[in-house]
């Protein structure tokens, strides 16, 4: 199975494109075991190369018998990825895919995407709130971008299973006009679902809640979350989706507090 966008089926001409990938050099952002990323420079353009080299039979039956969907190669980022961009959802576009045969826990595979230049991370903008805090402008268009954008993602069907705010990003030139414009990135845990099971979108909307908890946002912020993600008065949405909101919340002060246990979270907040 392989993908070539016209661009890369020119570049790549009459060579096989699984090599050519693993031949790539480039500043490698990631490197762990099974899975290596890499920025990559290709007739002058930047592109962000994912190169998985199979998991193992071990780490496959691990998460089957843990009841978990294991990420065998690129294929998953590349079809997400894909259909992100067919819904005009801000998220880096697929150049080029492509997988061995064999067996899955061996298979190698890539997926070359087109990088997000201009856009920053909200990790690294909202970084220095705690010192030096936004106005209550700056906080309030934050929240409802973020909002909207979770809206919009999970209405689409797709769940990021690493759904933190350093996967969020807000294009540069658009923040700098006064207007908060996201895109997504790191897809390669992402699924899409005819309509998103209850676990998994707890899961995502409380990664979020996790990672600004740290921001000084209040809980009248939380109720205009709330009330913008679901598309009704908070009260509304509390009521309806009880069991949803306090799943959120419970999940989000559990991370919290293992965060907390692991120094990986600057204490500001209280679970």
């Amino acid at each position: 199975m392989k993908f070539l966008r016209e661009d890369i089926q020119q570049f790549w001409q009459d060579q096989d494109p699984l090599e050519a990938a693993f031949a790539l050099q480039g500043e490698v952002f990631r490197d762990v075991p099974g899975r290596r990323t890499l920025r990559v420079v290709l007739n002058n353009k930047a592109y962000f190369l994912k190169l998985h080299y199979g998991i193992g039979w071990s780490e496959v039956i691990k998460n089957w018998l843990q009841f978990k969907w294991p990420v065998i190669g690129a294929s998953n980022e590349f079809v997400v990825c894909q259909a992100l961009v067919e819904e005009q959802i801000p998220a880096p576009a697929p150049a080029a895919f492509a997988a061995s045969s064999g067996s899955i826990a061996a298979q190698r595979s890539f997926v070359l995407c087109d990088e997000l230049a201009g856009y920053t991370s909200l990790e690294d903008i909202t970084d220095s709130w705690p010192e030096h805090p936004p106005s209550a402008v700056e906080r309030q268009r934050y929240l409802y971008a973020v909002a909207q954008f979770a809206r919009r993602f999970h209405q689409a069907g797709f769940i990021h299973r690493d759904f933190y705010i350093c996967h969020l990003l807000s294009n540069d030139a658009e923040r700098n006009s006064g207007r908060v414009t996201l895109a997504v990135l790191d897809l390669h845990r992402a699924r899409r679902f005819a309509k998103v099971p209850f676990r998994w979108l707890k899961r995502d909307l409380a990664a979020l809640l996790f990672s600004s908890l740290d921001l000084g946002f209040s809980e009248r912020d939380w109720l205009r979350f709330v009330a913008i993600y679901s598309g009704k008065p908070a009260s509304v949405a509390l009521r309806e989706d009880a069991a949803l909101w306090q799943a959120v919340r419970q999940r989000a002060d559990k991370l919290y507090s293992e965060g907390l246990r692991k120094g990986i979270v600057k204490g500001l907040y209280t679970p």
